[in-house]
């Protein structure tokens, strides 16, 4: 299997610095700033909305190849991964997420989509590296 790498920098203090990060293979690249992960500053990204797309993409494209090796393939599959950002006595973190999805795939009985829209949440990578909070599914097969 291949390694995958990304990096970052960041540059001053907590609050009045800034950091960029970029993937090894280059396709992505940004900056985040304390405002943008802690307030409500959407001119840049963070670590949070990173994780969200990274799970969602894992997530979409894992349960199309459920799906399509159980001989329905989709016409697509979209998911949205929303995370609840909180704060304990250690500091800020992840306490949940929420996948919402929506298929379409021709043939497919809404028992079996949900049996494989599961097995897709406890297969997928993201989901298996990000186990230790509590991810809520809510798949919908739609026409």
């Amino acid at each position: 299997m291949a390694i995958r790498k990304a990096e970052a920098v960041w540059k001053g203090t907590l609050k009045e610095g800034s950091g960029t990060f970029k993937g090894g293979s280059g396709a992505l690249s940004g900056g985040y700033t304390f405002k943008t992960r802690f307030e409500e500053d959407k001119s840049q990204t963070n670590p949070e909305e990173l994780i969200g797309a990274a799970h969602a993409g894992c997530y979409a494209m894992f349960l199309a190849g459920q799906l399509t090796t159980a001989g329905f393939p989709p016409e697509s599959v979209a998911a949205t991964a929303v995370l609840d950002f909180g704060r304990d006595d250690k500091g800020p973190l992840i306490t949940g997420i929420t996948l919402n999805v929506e298929a379409k795939a021709a043939g497919v009985t809404q028992e079996k989509f949900d049996e494989l829209a599961q097995k897709s949440k406890e297969g997928c990578p993201i989901s298996r590296a990000l186990a230790a909070i509590p991810i809520t599914l809510n798949a919908k097969l739609v026409s």
